[in-house]
């Protein structure tokens, strides 16, 4: 008999099913269909399913924030988490309890399980997915979920999640990720990111340049098709932006509280959504206002206060560290920018090194606590390999250095114990980078001679 007492003791469970531990993936939904049929589990009120490579977390946080300033109870569901599994799901704005979570494994464990019925293998995802979505179904029939919001952990089409019949999808950049699995180029990636469409519903696709598989599978499905360009756009200037769409506008926007360039095409594909679902879910101007206004999302283009700056960013393939690396650029002149960096092995690491060279003056290389992870010494052969690869005569690439270190925090301490007031040190390339620099809190940087003078 299982003694199960606490979430750890859950989550260590998930691991021993299956074969690939908490890092596996097995994609497919005949497993985690089946057990949610024994469960009964169902969603009764609106879904809205995010899927894409980059910004499906940012476009979660901005539908959250929008639907709770216009008063609805909302539940979101995000992965990975970065510190602590309860982080993956929110109900009205909060991270719920372990406490919370209890029941629904133990739902999950018994459907799995139940007498006269196969055994049910899932994995550690299509498991944990089941127990939050039953966490919702709990809360919903509490009354407290009017909206239900779920990000897609990988793809699409057989991804856990997607055993929910969503109201509107939402399909945000895609780039090159997870190929070993989704496939070679775009539009294998693409195609694999469409499978949350639902004939009849509209999907919203903010990808500004997208794969030509996903307009094709919107037209195949029947899906009413909402993409950026077409049905809706923005425009902006330094002090404001603008967005309209179909039989609507909104004008005279103060930027999304998330920072980055890339945060108003998000912003923009959120706005067609909520657009798209205005007869089920109207909200106001003002809770569109005060929504971007609050929206927050710990990771992403995270600018921590203090001498010297810290940004954190969970940026782990070529897009997204394209997009980090415009971003410290728009932050204007730092005399040293000190990278701490941790990756898995499977990330395409030369163009992503070779992007953000150009900004760091010394690297500190880490272990992460996951086999997946390439070592911090597999991370400095990387770099060193993409040096030499393209010879840089001056700045920061040329004379830049590294170290190796055995975790994120133990290289963030090294980084602040080098770094002069004035410099900037960003930590980025895996959620277990960031992660692992926020297991005992936000840090708060103070400058050598602070702290001589305190």
């Amino acid at each position: 008999m299982l003694e199960l007492n606490t979430l750890q003791d859950w989550l260590a469970h998930c691991e021993r099913l299956h074969p690939k531990g908490v890092d596996g993936i097995t994609l497919g939904l005949e497993r985690p269909r089946t057990v949610a049929q024994r469960m009964g589990l169902k969603l009764d009120c609106p879904v809205i399913t995010v899927a894409g490579t980059n910004g499906k977390g940012s476009t979660c946080a901005m539908l959250e924030a929008i639907l709770g300033q216009a008063g609805y109870r909302t539940g979101v569901y995000t992965s990975p988490h970065l510190v602590h599994f309860e982080e993956r799901l929110r109900l009205g704005g909060e991270i719920v309890s372990a406490e919370f979570l209890l029941p629904s494994f133990a739902r999950v464990e018994s459907a799995r399980t139940v007498d006269g019925g196969a055994e049910v293998a899932l994995s550690y995802f299509e498991f944990t997915t089941l127990a939050i979505l039953d966490c919702m179904a709990r809360a919903q029939a509490e009354g407290r979920l009017d909206v239900a919001i779920l990000e897609v952990g990988l793809g699409g089409r057989l991804d856990a999640v997607n055993i929910v019949d969503a109201d509107c999808a939402i399909i945000t950049s895609i780039d090159l990720d997870h190929m070993e699995l989704l496939g070679p180029d775009r539009e294998s990636i693409g195609r694999e990111k469409a499978g949350i469409m639902r004939t009849g519903r509209p999907v919203v696709v903010s990808d500004p340049m997208p794969p030509d598989s996903v307009i094709e599978h919107a037209r195949t499905m029947g899906a009413e098709l909402w993409r950026f360009g077409r049905d809706f756009n923005y425009s902006g200037d330094k002090q404001q932006w603008s967005w309209a769409g179909r039989d609507r506008r909104y004008s005279g926007l103060a930027y999304p509280a998330l920072r980055g360039a890339n945060q108003l095409i998000n912003a923009a594909g959120v706005l067609a959504a909520l657009t798209a679902l205005r007869d089920r879910l109207p909200v106001t101007a003002q809770a569109v206002r005060n929504g971007l206004a609050m929206a927050a999302l710990p990771g992403r283009f995270q600018i921590v206060p203090g001498q010297p700056t810290l940004v954190l960013d969970v940026a782990h393939n070529p897009h997204a560290v394209a997009a980090l690396t415009a971003n410290l650029d728009a932050m204007g002149f730092y005399p040293r920018t000190r990278a701490v960096f941790g990756a898995m092995a499977d990330k395409d690491l030369p163009p992503m090194l070779a992007r953000i060279m150009p900004l760091v003056d010394h690297w500190y290389f880490t272990d992460l606590p996951t086999p997946r992870a390439a070592t911090a010494a597999q991370l400095q052969a990387s770099w060193q390999a993409v040096k030499a690869g393209r010879p840089i005569s001056s700045g920061a690439a040329a004379q830049a250095d590294a170290t190796l270190h055995a975790a994120p925090l133990e290289a963030l301490i090294a980084a602040m114990a080098a770094a002069d007031p004035a410099d900037r040190i960003v930590v980025f390339g895996s959620f277990y980078t960031v992660g692992g620099v926020l297991k005992e809190g936000v840090p708060r940087l103070q400058a050598k001679h602070l702290n001589a003078a305190s």
